[in-house]
């Protein structure tokens, strides 16, 4: 039997103001192109379907058809929530699906309910979805020893463990375990939200050690934390952080003795990422930048002084730029005066709103800019005289 292991679909995201429904129905394609030429049977998708908890028909649309295709394909479908995720909205209409071959797992009550497939005469393939727990809210319910990531992870796990003895007791059990957390050692990117402040989120990757295949969600890398606990990573770049992140899935090969092999599946981006930084001048002639010219770009100045103009020019090469910062060689000269002291140093106001103007923008006003400064500054004065 083959597993995909995928999660943090994110459907409905945006990427720095962009739209990301096209990319994402790129994705759809390339899954459903995966399952038909590996015979998976079995996708799994853990945590953060949705990137909000009220996603956008034309969202919603995008997820129905893809666990059409899914389906249709020959795939049953194991979903569990994210912390992104409504879980009750997602877990919606689960026991309907069911019969259809799509599985929700978005209950704490559902832990211990696995999906059940058989793998010969004597043995099961288990596989159990732990939804997102966020520890105020079902630590009581669990029964958990305090409100932590790690207390209620262990006390879901526990139920899943109690689980499996009694399943032991008549047949030999493969264990499959998804689950939406931040395991210790996991490697975070930018585009995921804190589960907690300070990293008292992780939880200790000895919590899994005794499941045959743990699938992680909520970190956007793809990654593997042990031999039987790994992240599949986002199926898209949600961030720039992501830029040199390969994307794809995790084919998990199970047979009767167990998991027999894991190997990658990469799936290709619609758009490249691009991060620049160097002078404007400098940026606008290399010859090396051409693909630069096509991807979506974060770009980094480091000029003395903010250039004028400096996002219309960029975008005249690179279209698709969409973060722009200003990190000048050397720090820049910085003014050590304080403000106060600025303004008692001004010679009038004209002056004052020249001092301004250098300080949000980095940049000092052209003897253009002063001109039109003095003139708007004495219209207004003039004004303020004959009231």
């Amino acid at each position: 039997m083959k597993i995909l292991h995928t999660s943090d679909w994110h459907l409905g995201r945006s990427f720095h103001g962009t739209g990301t429904l096209d990319a994402q129905r790129i994705f759809v394609d390339n899954l459903e192109k995966t399952v038909r030429e590996e015979g998976v049977d079995v996708v799994l998708v853990a945590g953060d379907v949705y990137d909000r908890a009220l996603p956008a028909v034309d969202v919603v649309a995008l997820f129905d058809d893809a666990l059409d295709r899914l389906t249709v394909a020959g795939a049953e479908v194991v979903i569990s929530s994210g912390n992104h995720d409504s879980a009750t909205r997602l877990g919606f209409g689960g026991r309907v699906l069911a019969r259809g071959g799509v599985h929700l797992r978005t209950r704490i009550e559902d832990i211990a309910v696995p999906v059940v497939r058989s793998l010969g005469p004597d043995i099961d393939l288990a596989i159990y979805g732990v939804p997102y727990l966020e520890p105020r809210m079902v630590a009581a319910a669990l029964e958990a020893d305090s409100a932590t990531h790690t207390a209620v992870t262990e006390a879901a796990l526990g139920r899943i463990r109690a689980d499996l003895v009694e399943r032991r007791r008549s047949r030999r059990v493969v264990s499959v375990v998804m689950a939406h957390t931040f395991a210790a050692g996991g490697a975070s990117s930018d585009s995921e939200r804190e589960l907690a402040v300070g990293g008292l989120g992780s939880v200790p990757l000895a919590l899994f050690d005794d499941f045959d295949y743990t699938a992680l969600g909520h970190l956007h890398g793809r990654q593997r934390l042990s031999e039987t606990v790994r992240y599949s990573g986002s199926p898209l770049r949600y961030s720039f952080s992501e830029a040199h992140q390969a994307k794809g899935a995790w084919l998990v090969d199970v047979e009767a003795e167990g998991i027999s092999a894991v190997r990658e599946i990469e799936w290709p981006a619609p758009r490249d990422l691009a991060i620049l930084t160097g002078r404007l001048e400098e940026l606008l002639v290399r010859d090396d930048l051409t693909e630069a010219e096509g991807a979506y770009c974060h770009i980094t100045l480091t000029d003395a002084e903010r250039p004028a103009r400096a996002m219309e020019r960029l975008r005249a090469r690179f279209p698709d730029t969409l973060v722009l910062a200003f990190e000048p060689e050397g720090g820049g000269v910085a003014d050590t005066r304080t403000y106060s002291q600025r303004i008692a140093e001004a010679g009038d106001d004209s002056d004052i709103c020249c001092g301004f103007l250098d300080h949000v923008r980095g940049r000092a006003a052209s003897e253009e800019e002063r001109a039109l400064i003095r003139r708007t500054v004495g219209t207004a004065l003039s004004l303020a005289h004959e009231r």
